[in-house]
């Protein structure tokens, strides 16, 4: 006769299973991501790290940027399309000070080195 547990688990593993399920999935960029992608995943990127350098829980962190924990889920597994990158930035304002957040733009189509460097 199965326990309660057992039962539980195998449930669990059922709904792990169903191809329909895309709760608790991390996902990663596509092939070839537009700047906008890259963006907006290093921003989620920053307040995962954020979340883990600070041992904060899912809901304290919820309530630092004003979220629900499903929200605060989307962003924690990279879930870019579900924000705009205003909404991103608007969040990791709230954790992080202004002089923090700030946009990069490189050119990585050049070969060529462009490094300067201090003796």
């Amino acid at each position: 006769m199965a326990t309660k547990k057992t039962k539980d688990f195998k449930d669990y593993l059922k709904e792990l299973d169903d191809p329909k399920n895309k709760s608790g999935i991390n996902y990663d960029l596509p092939e070839k991501p537009t700047p906008l992608q890259v963006a907006k995943y290093d921003i989620c990127q920053n307040i995962l790290a954020y979340q883990q350098d600070n041992d904060l829980s899912d809901e304290d962190l919820a309530e630092k940027v004003n979220l629900t924990i499903p929200e605060l889920e989307e962003i924690l597994y990279c879930q870019i399309d579900k924000f705009t990158l205003d909404r991103l930035m608007t969040y990791a304002n709230a954790l992080f000070s202004p002089q923090q957040v700030k946009v990069v733009i490189e050119n990585q189509k050049s070969n060529k080195n462009h490094n300067l460097y201090v003796r």
